[in-house]
């Protein structure tokens, strides 16, 4: 990303650039980026292309047409599948890309063994979009309060952030709302946090889970109710808690090994502070429970996809079942 913020500085493009990964916000903002320093407000020198169906031979005769009174024509194709499934014409025709033409894919998912990732990384710049670990997340949300005129203490960044997640744009809209409940004072205190911040999903589902495994059944049941209340598909849920457990799982197995808690945040892909969490309540098991745990919401959803049984009975059967802390009914391994 430091590569494609020195070509804006310098005003230096390259024939072809590549976002892609899994954090949308990033990749948009880029996207918004190079467009406002490539063509600027020009609508005529500037096309955009979404979805599967973009005919490949349409988009080279429009990089081969020359900017209509501008140096630059800009095409942005997003969600294209090129790289991903292969697209040899593109692959042969990007090394003859004018000087006056610049191309940006904005893709979900690629390839990297793809003749057209390598052709991008050869003559363009390739930038993986990540999800941002909570160190960057961190001073990101603190920067955009900075600029609000707010400061925040780091537990109480921490407590926000456990509450919004780490999608970016999700985050971004909940410090707009919190600048602006907080107007008239600099610092933002946890209240201010609670009070405005909207729990997503999966902080739901992990709130769900640990009222399940404690045995707080009614609590349980009435975050299910919360959640789709919200619209959330019963299967969706189900398939949550089930990932939740599996975390669990591999939390203990990891920490048995002797991972720590930034070890088992790395391994699993998840902020040190989720990862300090799921340790926490893996402790209160042992690896069987955890894996009879998983197998439970597994069964349950086969059963469902077997028409045994029906979704939303399905979840309820997950919440209702005793997974006090107790006696290891050991993984049911077939």
């Amino acid at each position: 990303m430091q590569t494609i913020n020195e070509d804006i500085k310098k005003g230096q493009f390259r024939p072809v650039y590549l976002l892609f990964g899994e954090e949308d916000f990033l990749k948009q903002s880029y996207k918004k980026k190079l467009r406002e320093a490539i063509v600027g407000d020009d609508t005529v020198n500037y096309n955009y292309f979404e979805g599967r169906g973009l005919d490949v031979r349409e988009l080279i005769s429009l990089a081969d047409t020359m900017p209509f009174f501008s140096d630059r024509r800009l095409i942005v194709a997003e969600d294209s599948g090129f790289f991903k499934n292969a697209c040899e014409e593109l692959a042969e025709y990007l090394p003859q890309i004018p000087e006056t033409t610049c191309l940006v894919f904005v893709e979900d998912a690629v390839d990297k063994r793809s003749r057209c990732y390598k052709r991008v990384k050869e003559l363009g710049y390739a930038a993986e979009m990540k999800r941002q670990d909570s160190a960057q997340l961190s001073r990101w949300a603190a920067a955009i309060l900075a600029q609000g005129g707010r400061k925040i203490t780091p537990e109480t960044m921490e407590l926000f952030l456990e509450r919004t997640g780490d999608d970016m744009e999700h985050i971004r809209t909940e410090l707009e709302k919190l600048i602006a409940y907080t107007q008239g004072r600099e610092v933002i205190e946890p209240e201010d946090v609670k009070e405005i911040t909207s729990v997503q999903v999966t902080n739901r589902i992990f709130e769900m889970v640990s009222a399940v495994t404690a045995g707080r059944t009614r609590e349980a049941m009435d975050l299910y109710e919360d959640l789709l209340a919200l619209r959330e598909p019963p299967m969706r849920i189900l398939f949550l808690i089930a990932r939740q457990f599996q975390q669990l799982w591999l939390a203990w197995e990891l920490n048995q090994k002797g991972a720590d808690r930034g070890a088992i945040a790395s391994q699993l892909k998840v902020p040190p502070f989720v990862a300090g969490k799921l340790l926490g309540q893996a402790r209160m098991y042992s690896g069987g429970q955890l894996l009879s745990f998983v197998e439970d919401c597994v069964e349950l959803e086969e059963a469902v996809k077997m028409g045994k049984l029906n979704d939303r009975l399905a979840v309820e059967l997950v919440l209702t079942r005793d997974y006090k802390a107790g006696a290891d009914r050991g993984p049911r391994r077939k």
